[in-house]
């Protein structure tokens, strides 16, 4: 018996065959090489069967000098089904308009809900939304996928402290947790402002306290800055000593960096493509064709697809390759020097704090030996040295 599947893409036809002779050209059916199944006798001597429909002309020439009537009662399979179809074209176009434009309608946002959140934080986030390009009728394709947004608006947001998204249909749903206000701090016990670490003072404010250093004076690590007795010996009263005292302190920092180096870079050229992804395997829809590229970066940006608020098994994806090159740097000592500071002094930054600044520095040594120049650098910054140290009796 034939494939059923296979029959039914190719097409099969159900023959009525009456006459003498019915067996005898059933046999010249089998030499003709035309496969026919499901053969059965009706009472009235007619016999009904299946053939594939491209045996159909092999059919009707070896009935031709026989003594049997044939005929065609039905077809079964795509090529019927299609020109059935083709028979009912505006009711076919009717279905595919509608499950297109069903399909479009639910891959654009109708709703934005924002929970969690006070009227003033809510505007800021629909306000930061619409430079995303997420607003109410706008395509889900054109905007970044939820843990993108949710990455961007805790960026751009400083009053809160996490925000979920999520992605229900044609509903974005916005879950937002804000920043308490600190609490009132607790009133301190009297206390002495004394130095975090060696300095040369170089400029203080003091707001509560007697000061007991002076400008450009030397200061070891726990010496006191500003004391929190104030007033005279016979009238002394302590007091939380408040302030700022800036110090110039020292960083040393040694860092290397290479006359000549191999980079890989971007040429500008890219390749775009567009395709449905179903799990692991993809189905191209536009940008056809292979990135003649002989060094590639190649960047996968997916998209939920929705039907009627159902999540569709597959994804729209868009696949850009990008072109990349070696690119093979030479450097002067000069410009390596230069390169080497400016390295030292980003790093520098990120160990000092954040209202320190670097005042000066001083190259220790310089040299250059297997294709590198090695810098031994001191850095002066200037930082507030004041940390508190409570009064305890005896002091």
């Amino acid at each position: 018996m034939k494939n059923k599947w296979t029959t039914f893409f190719l097409g099969r036809v159900l023959i009525r065959l009456e006459g003498r002779g019915i067996e005898r050209l059933l046999n010249k059916f089998t030499q003709a090489g035309i496969s026919t199944w499901n053969i059965k006798r009706k009472k009235s001597g007619a016999v009904y069967f299946f053939i594939a429909l491209p045996d159909l002309h092999k059919v009707r020439k070896a009935v031709r000098n026989s003594d049997c009537t044939i005929s065609f009662k039905r077809g079964e399979g795509v090529p019927f089904l299609w020109k059935r179809a083709l028979q009912n074209s505006g009711f076919l176009v009717g279905i595919l308009f509608f499950f297109l434009v069903a399909g479009i309608l639910s891959n654009i946002t109708w709703g934005i809900q924002v929970e969690g959140a006070d009227p003033e934080t809510e505007h800021q986030i629909r306000k930061e939304l619409a430079t995303l390009g997420v607003k109410v009728g706008t395509p889900h394709i054109f905007s970044d996928r939820p843990n993108m947004i949710q990455k961007k608006l805790t960026e751009k947001i400083d009053n809160i402290t996490w925000i979920g998204v999520e992605l229900k249909g044609t509903t974005y749903q916005f879950q937002v947790v804000q920043k308490t206000e600190p609490k009132q701090q607790v009133e301190k016990s009297p206390g002495h402002l004394v130095a975090s670490k060696k300095a040369v003072i170089s400029h203080m404010f003091v707001e509560r306290g007697k000061p007991m250093v002076k400008i450009n004076q030397f200061v070891d690590k726990g010496q006191l800055l500003v004391s929190g007795a104030i007033g005279k010996e016979e009238e002394e009263m302590m007091v939380v000593a408040e302030g700022k005292v800036w110090g110039k302190t020292w960083y040393k920092t040694t860092v290397e960096f290479p006359l000549d180096s191999s980079l890989r870079v971007f040429t500008g050229k890219e390749k775009k493509k567009h395709a449905l992804v179903f799990g692991k395997f993809s189905l191209p829809v536009w940008g056809f064709g292979k990135a003649d590229y002989t060094q590639s970066e190649t960047e996968i940006e997916k998209h939920d697809l929705f039907f009627l608020g159902w999540k569709l098994p597959f994804d729209y994806a868009e696949i850009t390759t990008r072109e990349k090159e070696n690119y093979q740097r030479s450097l002067s000592e000069e410009e390596a020097i230069a390169a080497a500071k400016k390295f030292a002094r980003e790093d520098i930054k990120k160990h000092i704090p954040v209202d320190a600044k670097i005042d000066e520095e001083y190259i220790l040594q310089e040299k250059v030996e297997n294709g590198k120049v090695k810098l031994t650098i001191n850095f002066q910054v200037i930082e507030n040295i004041a940390e508190e140290k409570p009064i305890i009796q005896g002091d």
